[in-house]
């Protein structure tokens, strides 16, 4: 398996839990425990592993024009300094992958992957597209990039003890050449979580000492480090996508419910002609919350039924730790026409368990929804 330049420096962490993930061998827990982890992150703060996402930089003239044609979201009029979250879809529609977007210069960007997704999607923006023209200058550095996550209410409070004007970082920007302790690092503050914070990227050798000046850093705080089960618990109550569950090679954006990353009125994009067919056409599904009215965990892949019919299926599922409700979201027929507190059924382990459709993100900026 794969393992990030951090490993040795956890590996031997008491109560540290690693499993194999997509082929790369990560925490899915610290002895803090997933709870632990989840709760730190709503209230105090976190530090995550992140370096198995992939990296690429692509660069030169015809760059912007390249990512524009290849991304759902705008592109060319983004500000140096600024991050953008978009798609990269099929000529059907369908995703490649989600995408962050680092514009570094006029002419270079960074791209940043899903790590599942590394291989697939530098294959795609090389080659495998229609685009057709000459490709920019595409650079893996994935393998020498390490990525941190500080993510939390106190991220800035942490961070702001290395790098005292960091919280003048805004949202979905990013600054390079930033010293943190002894470590050259570009900070950017999207996150992926429901909180504020911040990403760290370094070289991959400078790794384990950012972790380190980090930690202790942050030590005061109540900072701790977190892994792959409570980023996922966050990621949910937050409605952000996770590849393979709410968007896929066999679901659109569209579907998904991210049109606001879909800018149908650029010249053109890989996927708009088949998206535009799809909203003329009527989106034939749509992702929506559900809360179990009978208490059971509705796992990705369960079925959902309306009376006998099935309707759809659980894309991510977890019992909330903010909120102590079993919750999930589910990809169902639109014609359907339920509205928020409609009841359906989920199947688990052969049993039909009623549900309820509810308002969602599940959580949003420390608010928890008073719709459920």
């Amino acid at each position: 398996m794969k393992r990030t330049p951090l490993y040795q420096r956890y590996k031997n962490y008491p109560g540290v839990k690693l499993i194999d993930f997509g082929g790369w061998e990560l925490p899915v827990q610290f002895e803090t425990g997933i709870l632990g982890e989840h709760d730190a992150v709503r209230n105090r703060a976190g530090l995550f592993d992140v370096s198995h996402m992939g990296e690429c930089n692509v660069s030169g003239e015809t760059a912007a024009s390249y990512l524009e044609y290849l991304c759902t979201n705008s592109i060319s009029d983004m500000q140096v300094g600024q991050c953008r979250y978009t798609l990269m879809c099929y000529p059907n529609g369908t995703v490649v992958d989600d995408l962050l977007i680092y514009r570094r210069s006029d002419i270079s960007f960074m791209v940043v992957m899903n790590a599942s997704n590394i291989e697939k999607d530098l294959q795609w923006i090389k080659e495998g597209n229609p685009r057709s023209g000459a490709c920019p200058m595409v650079q893996d550095i994935s393998d020498a990039t390490v990525q941190l996550a500080l993510q939390g209410p106190l991220s800035s409070q942490i961070l702001a003890t290395l790098v005292p004007d960091c919280d003048t970082i805004q949202t979905f920007h990013f600054r390079s050449q930033c010293e943190v302790g002894e470590v050259m690092t570009l900070i950017s503050r999207t996150g992926y979580t429901g909180e504020d914070g911040y990403e760290l990227y370094c070289a991959a050798e400078d790794g384990p000492l950012l972790w380190d000046i980090l930690l202790e850093a942050g030590k005061s705080f109540g900072l701790i480090c977190c892994g792959l089960g409570s980023r996922d618990t966050l990621r949910m109550e937050a409605k952000l996508p996770l590849y393979g569950h709410e968007i896929s090679d066999s679901i659109t954006p569209l579907e998904a419910n991210l049109s606001n990353f879909v800018k149908l009125e650029k010249t053109d994009f890989c996927g708009k002609d088949a998206l535009l067919k799809q909203k003329e056409a009527g989106v034939p599904r749509s992702l929506r919350g559900i809360e179990m009215v009978e208490k059971a965990v509705p796992r990705s892949g369960y079925r959902v039924f309306l009376g006998d019919e099935d309707i759809g299926y659980v894309t991510s599922g977890t019992k909330s730790p903010t909120l102590g409700i079993f919750c999930a979201y589910v990809l169902i027929k639109r014609e359907t026409g339920l509205k928020f507190g409609d009841t359906v059924d989920i199947e688990i382990h052969g049993q039909r368990k009623k549900a309820k459709l509810v308002k969602t993100p599940f959580y949003k900026h420390g608010v928890k929804n008073s719709q459920l």
